[in-house]
């Protein structure tokens, strides 16, 4: 489940008329409501999510951790992503390819991360399909931002009621099927499309929220990995 999808049940209310799904903050700034206004939360919302993202790390330590979330909120995986990123190697996908059934074993000790051996091995399975991606594409950036839809499938207004519905889409199913097809595991289309929209892939900031813009325009300014 994105972290869009997740606010969708209370708390994103409008407030001081808002349109459904912003929430106005403290500092006065409109946002997407699905933050809360917990402090860790509006944070990731405010600097990172939806903004374009072509670190390979990042892009295979999001794809692995929205892995880990299935079942979970995202609020409990952010809130254990240092700990993730310590059991990890800093999810260098070339490091945690060399992990083995030592590995998985401390994982399953490690109380700041999520214990769940079939992820962990996943985890460890997609840094070997990720080497061998990155070795034929170029980078993980080249390949996850050939996925990325055309204007002609996003919607014409990104509001709550549009976007609550992008569970999943046909380019996060296409994602989704490829990588399975290459050996990835945990890679269901809902789960890539929080992905995507993490990423900024897509934008998904709903119109009136302050962020929306920014990460637009850096999305516009983008050169793609090809």
């Amino acid at each position: 489940m994105s972290e869009a999808a997740e606010g969708q049940g209370g708390g994103t209310e409008a407030r001081d008329d808002l349109p459904r799904g912003l929430l106005r903050g403290e500092d006065g700034r409109c946002r997407c409501g699905w933050h809360g206004n917990k402090p860790d939360y509006l944070v990731y919302h405010d600097k990172e999510w939806g903004r374009p993202v072509t670190d390979d790390r990042r892009l295979f330590e999001k794809i692995c951790l929205e892995g880990f979330q299935s079942g979970l909120s995202w609020l409990t995986i952010l809130r254990k992503r240092e700990s993730f990123r310590a059991g990890f190697a800093g999810f260098d996908f070339e490091a945690v390819a060399r992990f083995g059934d030592a590995d998985v074993e401390r994982l399953l000790q490690d109380a700041g991360i999520v214990r769940h051996r079939g992820k962990i091995v996943s985890t460890i399975n997609n840094a070997r399909r990720a080497c061998d991606l990155a070795a034929e594409r170029g980078s993980l950036a080249a390949y996850f931002w050939s996925f990325e839809p055309g204007p002609q499938d996003r919607p014409d207004y990104c509001d709550h009621a549009s976007v609550s519905v992008l569970a999943q889409t046909p380019a996060s199913r296409a994602l989704s099927k490829d990588l399975k097809k290459r050996g990835w595991s945990f890679v269901g289309p809902t789960t890539v499309y929080a992905f995507m929209q993490a990423m900024g892939l897509v934008n998904d900031h709903l119109e009136g929220c302050w962020v929306r813009e920014e990460a637009e325009r850096q999305r516009r300014a983008l050169v793609r990995p090809t």
